[in-house]
């Protein structure tokens, strides 16, 4: 008889624990949908946070972390589903590792996760990102390579936007290469500066408001002019 009542004893508070820990899911699960269904982006933080604690899965973490990057909290999206290269991740994780440790200034890094992404699925828009960061790098080689694949790939709809205007604008992202194009072609041979600016020319018919490739071809123009200043 003693020995049943210490179960029950023991029982009956673990059963409440489950039953707490069931309404719990069921309110967060719900308080999630709404702060989705409001475009509460602290509420939705708030609820998949939650949510990890109760019952943590790799879909909820992923996604937990994919709305920091997108809310520009990049290293809370980190912190979140970690940095280290796993080819076990989901598409959507090595997308956000791509996106915020390129947004944190570790190119090398963020290569390495947009080169995973390329393998699993490859598209312009890749290229365009991994010959950007091979640039940084000094891997002019590889991003000549990835530049011919996308503009081979690269679509008239397509777009691209850039942000060092305080007004993002948009550009047609085959121009978009062929600038990076350009820049490839002057650290590859800085005696043919004329060369680099024929091929920002080509990215300035396409879009002659493309306010990146005008202040490339403006730099390379003074450096042109450096020499016969000097004399």
């Amino acid at each position: 008889m003693k020995k049943i009542v210490l179960f029950l004893l023991i029982g009956l508070p673990l059963l409440g624990m489950a039953q707490n820990k069931s309404e719990l899911l069921q309110h967060y699960e719900a308080f999630y949908k709404e702060m989705k269904l409001q475009g509460d982006v602290n509420g939705v933080i708030s609820a998949l946070t939650h949510l990890n604690v109760l019952a943590p899965t790799k879909e909820r973490k992923d996604t937990l972390a994919y709305v920091y990057a997108n809310n520009n909290q990049h290293l809370q999206a980190l912190n979140t589903i970690g940095i280290e290269s796993n080819e076990g991740d989901s598409d959507l994780a090595v997308r956000v590792k791509a996106v915020s440790l390129k947004a944190l200034n570790q190119p090398k890094r963020a290569l390495e996760q947009f080169e995973i992404l390329f393998k699993r699925s490859p598209s312009p828009y890749l290229a365009y990102e991994l010959s950007d960061l091979k640039v940084q790098t000094g891997d002019n080689t590889g991003a000549a390579s990835n530049i011919e694949y996308g503009i081979a790939n690269a679509k008239d709809d397509m777009k691209y936007a850039f942000y060092e205007r305080q007004q993002p604008y948009e550009v047609p992202l085959k121009a978009a290469l062929i600038h990076m194009k350009g820049l490839v072609k002057y650290n590859t041979d800085k005696d043919d500066i004329d060369g680099a600016i024929a091929i920002i020319d080509e990215a300035l018919k396409i879009d002659p408001n493309f306010n990146l490739a005008s202040l490339s071809k403006q730099a390379l123009e003074s450096r042109k002019a450096q020499p016969e200043t000097q004399e």
